[in-house]
């Protein structure tokens, strides 16, 4: 079958998850040539971790990298207490993360991210 497969990662999923661990499992599926999706995107250190893990990893003609895109989108507030709660500016964030050589981001706004994606 050709194609290209997408994973999308509940943010349920990750908040379950240490840092190393998610890290590992997105460079893991992105190395296979997977677009791996977040609904709630890395946090600025993850995401830092990210791309020096990748930057270690990367070998010519096997895995040229990642391409990596976030936008933040403001979480609807569920009344007082959970403004209280979380904060009145609480952002999540939507995570696109590729293979280099198969995603090219096109183009990115506040709240659209256009990508472009090869089978290889």
């Amino acid at each position: 079958m050709q194609g290209v497969q997408i994973d999308l990662i509940s943010a349920e999923r990750l908040s379950r998850m240490p840092s190393m661990e998610k890290i590992r499992l997105i460079l893991d599926k992105v190395r296979s040539g997977t677009i791996v999706i977040l609904e709630s995107g890395l946090s600025p250190e993850e995401q830092s971790s990210l791309i020096e893990m990748t930057m270690q990893e990367i070998l010519p003609d096997e895995f040229s990298g990642i391409e990596i895109e976030t936008y933040p989108s403001k979480q609807k507030s569920g009344g007082m207490l959970s403004r209280f709660v979380r904060g009145e500016g609480e952002f999540r964030r939507l995570t696109v993360i590729g293979p280099a050589n198969q995603l090219k981001m096109i183009r990115r706004d506040r709240d659209f991210i256009s990508a472009w994606i090869s089978s290889r």
